[in-house]
């Protein structure tokens, strides 16, 4: 009867040791658990709070971008949270808050907003040269960007050539995400374009000059290159436009330039009689595509003409940047000696 009656006793004493445990246990779990939920896991000192995520990536490859950055501090916790949240990587470009919890982090790199790259095409003169700046702001290289450029069966099913193709960009600063792809870039660029020419009765304009917008575009490029003067670039445009009216060879010389590739030269004369499509020296008309990339006020120039009856142009040779115009042949002449005046008192002629 003793030994039966002492269990009890002894199952009484055990059970606030054994709840004790418990109770230990449980608050170690909840502690770890609050930890890896809640606890801040990201540094306060980053030195990068942006991270990109290439296309691809798994989840060891973003957990070794997190280490290798300096994102986390714990790289244990993060693995245990992300496992619990069936995290398994998403492309793109993130910012990283200092302090974020692993769960805060999560969240964010699986369904968080990307932080947008800021792409600005301005004055490229190539298709080799808009690849090299695009993949300077996104994920895409610029070799894919360059061969997707110049397939000519690509280009043929959006309406260009690769002698056209300069025409679809127009220069200005474009959000992108980061991990766009060489297609969905030249989308957005297709957009871009048609909007701009949408705007502006630009191409009520350009029907009215009988000129495709790629036309306008091509003669754009030109004034582009013969001017850095907003004020006088639809007087410039307006004399290009009278020569093409007239059946005259343009004989810009950014389009010697642009022929010749010979982008540093300040004798272009040799390249005059050089056989190319894009020598308006010795083919009359506008070249077959765009010099460069043009600026929209050159574009607006265009659209915009001056009406008048010049057909010569020649710098002035003082530090203006301007350039007199003349109707007449003896008029230009005279022109040519202020030009060679102005030189010689600058002591640069």
């Amino acid at each position: 009867m003793a030994s039966s009656s002492g269990q009890p006793k002894k199952n009484r004493k055990l059970r606030p040791v054994i709840a004790t445990f418990i109770f230990i246990v449980l608050g170690f779990a909840g502690f770890k658990l609050y930890n890896i939920l809640y606890m801040p896991n990201v540094p306060e000192n980053l030195e990068k709070p942006i991270i990109q995520i290439p296309t691809g990536s798994d989840f060891e490859s973003v957990a070794t971008l997190l280490r290798n950055g300096g994102y986390l501090i714990n790289e244990g916790s993060f693995r245990m949270m992300a496992k619990q949240m069936n995290y398994n990587g998403r492309p793109g470009q993130f910012k990283i808050e200092p302090g974020w919890s692993n769960r805060q982090l999560l969240q964010h790199l699986r369904n968080g907003k990307q932080e947008p790259v800021k792409l600005i095409l301005v004055n490229e003169r190539l298709i080799e040269d808009v690849a090299s700046k695009a993949a300077r702001f996104i994920e895409a290289d610029s070799l894919q960007i360059v061969n997707l450029l110049q397939n000519p069966v690509f280009l043929d099913s959006i309406g260009y050539s690769p002698q056209t193709i300069m025409s679809l960009f127009i220069p200005n600063t474009y959000e992108f995400y980061w991990n766009t792809s060489p297609r969905k870039f030249v989308d957005r660029m297709i957009k871009e374009h048609d909007s701009f020419w949408n705007k502006a009765n630009r191409l009520e304009k350009a029907k009215a000059l009988n000129l495709t917008p790629n036309e306008v575009y091509t003669l754009a490029s030109i004034v582009e290159r013969e001017t850095n003067q907003v004020s006088e670039k639809a007087r410039v445009a307006g004399l290009y436009y009278n020569r093409v009216v007239k059946g005259m060879p343009l004989q810009a010389d950014p389009t010697l330039v642009f022929a010749s590739r010979d982008w540093e030269s300040r004798s272009l004369a040799k390249y005059k009689t050089l056989d190319s499509p894009y020598n308006t020296y010795m083919y009359p008309g506008l070249p077959p595509g765009p010099i460069s990339m043009a600026s929209i006020p050159s574009i607006d120039a265009v659209l915009n003409k001056e009406n008048h009856e010049y057909i010569f142009m020649c710098a002035r040779g003082d530090d203006s940047g301007l350039h007199n115009f003349a109707v007449t042949l003896s008029a230009h002449n005279q022109n040519i000696e202020i030009y060679k005046r102005n030189l010689r008192q600058r002591g640069l002629f």
